[in-house]
């Protein structure tokens, strides 16, 4: 079963509901649901938020050491400067995250507009 299986008005839409909807939500019910019954210092939310926070760090991982689109032709270094500096401004400036990704995008940006990396669409 495809995206191009069948040709009705409605199987975009009954594709995307079964597809994307359906199995995403239903882990979100049961964590809401089971959300209310586990300790918060209980062994398994304590493993689901170790969990959550490597899948995390896997992606940022990913995304910087080999990053795909624009950020392709970025220097390595200026990726890791902007991950370091948002961390710092994070860390120093009351640990509020929106600060962080300031910090870190001025860099970025500034980075490849001075290296003439910025893609121009």
């Amino acid at each position: 079963m495809t995206f191009d299986s069948y040709s009705a008005w409605y199987w975009p839409y009954l594709f995307i509901l079964l597809a994307g909807w359906l199995p995403t939500d239903i882990w979100r019910f049961l964590g809401v649901y089971l959300a209310g019954h586990v300790k918060e210092e209980s062994n398994l939310l304590v493993f689901a938020r170790t969990l959550a926070t490597s899948l995390v760090a896997a992606v940022i991982a990913k995304l910087v050491l080999y990053p795909e689109g624009a950020l392709a032709g970025s220097p390595l270094a200026l990726r890791l400067g902007a991950i370091a500096l948002g961390f710092a401004v994070y860390i120093t400036m009351g640990r509020k995250v929106y600060r962080g990704v300031i910090a870190g995008e001025a860099l970025l940006i500034g980075g490849l507009w001075w290296t003439h990396s910025l893609p121009v669409s």
